[in-house]
């Protein structure tokens, strides 16, 4: 996707950060960049347990590759990987 303005012309690199800056703000959130709500958008839909297929279609990455550089496994996941791994061990 393209970002552009009211009048369909691509919106200026500087004043595409500075409105996401504003919505940072609002949300009570730490400066991050674009690219980092990409990463976490990632991640948050792994684990919901959406198929890294429908991930790599969101996030439109042409290889299913690249997407798994973009999500990050979370603590969560990892726990419940661990208990798995121990209940087929050991019951």
């Amino acid at each position: 996707m393209v970002s552009a303005t009211k009048h369909s012309t691509p919106i200026e690199r500087i004043e595409d950060w500075k409105a996401w800056r504003v919505i940072l703000k609002q949300a009570g959130v730490r400066d991050v960049r674009i690219h980092d709500a990409r990463h976490t958008a990632a991640t948050f839909l792994i684990e919901q347990d959406v198929n890294i297929r429908v991930v790599q279609q969101v996030l439109g990455h042409t290889r299913v590759t690249t997407t798994e550089r973009y999500t990050h496994v979370s603590t969560p996941l990892m726990r419940d990987a661990g208990e798995r791994l121990a209940s087929a061990l050991w019951g």
